[in-house]
């Protein structure tokens, strides 16, 4: 790992910690030397992925965080700092997903989808910049997005405009935060391959999908950690209200 991407010394935050891209972010930000905190709903898986991480070495907390509750955020802001002191790096990244079409979605579904993605994003990078504001420290908050915030696709319309408007206020912050040294990024993946899609992706329709991906093949965990250390270290001073794509080329790929 060249030295430009270290972390010695920082503290990163990574929300959705319990999901298998927040516990891979959460070990790369920690292997390149920063202190994590796991944050996400679920403590103890949280808690599990803390006691693997010390076993290598690594230092971390595990933190209760619902990103839809601004007391709840505020309140485990402070447990985190009472244990690393100052947080300089967020990876934002609790999301939730539906599969529902528009005419079958209630209200309910909309908010249910909307309200973690986008204005959990939103509550997440205001009290990190708030606190580093008034810090005067620098800092570097990395939202992640998603190509489907770039394109669309069939029976994922909140999701996709969650992401869309995520995508814009990163920009939107970045140019208000500017003035503080917080630099504001998006990180959107492409389709990663987990756990979770793995079964779906060696179907007809999953295999279809990967044939429409110039590279043909699905992204894996380890081909968004280049992405991620630069967005979170010092090597991207320069760069705020971007967004890295990271998807073998399928937003290239033709109608």
């Amino acid at each position: 790992m060249t030295t430009v991407f270290r972390l010695d010394g920082k503290t990163a935050m990574v929300t959705g910690a319990a999901g298998a891209l927040g516990r891979h972010f959460a070990r790369t930000l920690a292997s390149a030397g920063a202190r994590v905190v796991l944050a996400g709903r679920r403590i103890e898986p949280l808690r599990e992925l803390a006691a693997e991480l010390a076993e290598d070495g690594l230092t971390s907390c595990a933190i209760s965080m619902d990103v839809t509750n601004p007391q709840g955020i505020q309140a485990a802001y402070d447990e985190a700092q009472a244990t690393f002191d100052t947080i300089d790096i967020v990876v934002s990244n609790a999301g939730v997903a539906s599969t529902k079409k528009s005419l079958d979605m209630s209200a309910d579904d909309w908010s249910a989808v909307v309200d973690v993605n986008l204005k959990g994003g939103w509550l997440v990078c205001n009290e990190a910049a708030r606190r580093l504001a008034a810090a005067q420290r620098p800092g570097s908050l990395i939202n992640v997005t998603s190509i489907l915030g770039h394109r669309v696709a069939g029976a994922v319309v909140a999701y996709a405009a969650a992401k869309a408007g995520l995508e814009h206020m990163t920009r939107a912050l970045a140019l208000e935060w500017a003035r503080y040294g917080i630099r504001v990024n998006a990180l959107a993946p492409g389709y990663i391959e987990t756990d979770l899609n793995r079964d779906f992706f060696a179907s007809d329709a999953g295999r279809a999908l990967i044939n429409r991906i110039p590279q043909r093949r699905l992204g894996q965990a380890e081909d968004l950690e280049g992405a991620l250390l630069l967005l979170a270290s010092d090597a991207s001073r320069y760069i705020t209200g971007s967004s890295i794509v990271i998807d073998g080329g399928h937003l290239q790929s033709s109608l």
